[in-house]
């Protein structure tokens, strides 16, 4: 049975906006995260997801509640430091997060921060681009790397740091389809792999289907939770949470809808293929 890494019970949240009104964006929310899992997070804009990563990682604080990761209260100022090494955030735009001039240097920065010494720093450095795949861009500057490139710098400047989780707060929105597979694949490895815990946020549905479990927001609660065959068969109203079905599910669901019996589980276009030819 895997431990529980991330353990959040009754946690909500406001914002204080300019006229000094609160809004809340996460209401009364619980949620365990076992260690080595892979959390899909996806809802509308508003619902809450970033919100919810940020806490996560004690960038901010819960109004009421409490956040534990790994027996760390982040309400507690003296674990934070300990909590935001276990917990590694990655955000959309990854020229956000690359400050140096080169791709080792880059990765260097966060460890450098922490007091790692040299002959580590450099083992760290050869690690991570290695698990990146960047080896070869070592000497690069990172302003000529792709997008793809440029966020799986980002990522190696986070792993460098040995986190037992990564947040992914939408890594892919601003790539194209390559990108998108090179970060994907990338996030897959390091989790299967490595069993390093993974909490994915993305508007891109198909990106859910190979979690462990997929988790949606809705208002700053959750609207449903459960394995991706579950989440996308149908049986949940998404398009009524403002949220697309990926196209494969949808297609069966038309298929359902005109009288073929298809089963539930099928989520990828090899197994439907699969299906209808047998």
């Amino acid at each position: 049975m895997r431990s529980v890494l991330l353990d959040l019970k009754d946690v909500t949240f406001d914002y204080i906006l300019e006229n000094k009104q609160s809004l809340r964006a996460v209401n009364d929310l619980s949620l365990q995260v076992e260690e080595g899992e892979y959390i899909a997070l996806i809802g509308p804009n508003g619902s809450g997801k970033s919100t919810l990563a940020r806490l996560l990682n004690a960038l901010l604080i819960p109004l009421f509640g409490e956040i534990q990761v790994d027996g760390f209260a982040t309400r507690v100022e003296e674990h934070r430091w300990e909590i935001r090494r276990r917990v590694g955030m990655v955000f959309q735009n990854p020229d956000n997060q690359i400050v140096a001039t080169t791709v080792q240097e880059d990765v260097a920065f966060g460890l450098e921060n922490l007091g790692v010494e040299t002959s580590e720093i450099l083992q760290r450095i050869t690690e991570s681009l290695n698990r990146v795949g960047l080896s070869a861009y070592a000497e690069h500057a990172p302003h000529l790397l792709s997008g793809g490139q440029k966020q799986r710098l980002a990522i190696a400047g986070v792993i460098a740091m040995r986190p037992r989780c990564l947040v992914l707060d939408e890594p892919t929105a601003m790539l194209d389809p390559r990108g998108r597979k090179e970060v994907l694949d990338t996030i897959h490895s390091m989790n299967r792999q490595e069993n390093i815990t993974v909490v994915h946020i993305t508007h891109f549905m198909e990106e859910a289907l190979q979690a462990d479990r997929v988790i949606v927001m809705h208002r700053g609660e959750i609207a449903a939770m459960g394995k991706p065959e579950t989440i996308f068969n149908g049986s949940i109203d998404l398009h009524l949470l403002g949220l697309e079905v990926p196209p494969i599910p949808r297609l069966a669901e038309m298929l359902r809808a005109e009288g073929l019996t298809i089963p539930t589980g099928i989520l990828d276009t090899d197994d439907l293929v699969s299906y209808l030819c047998s």
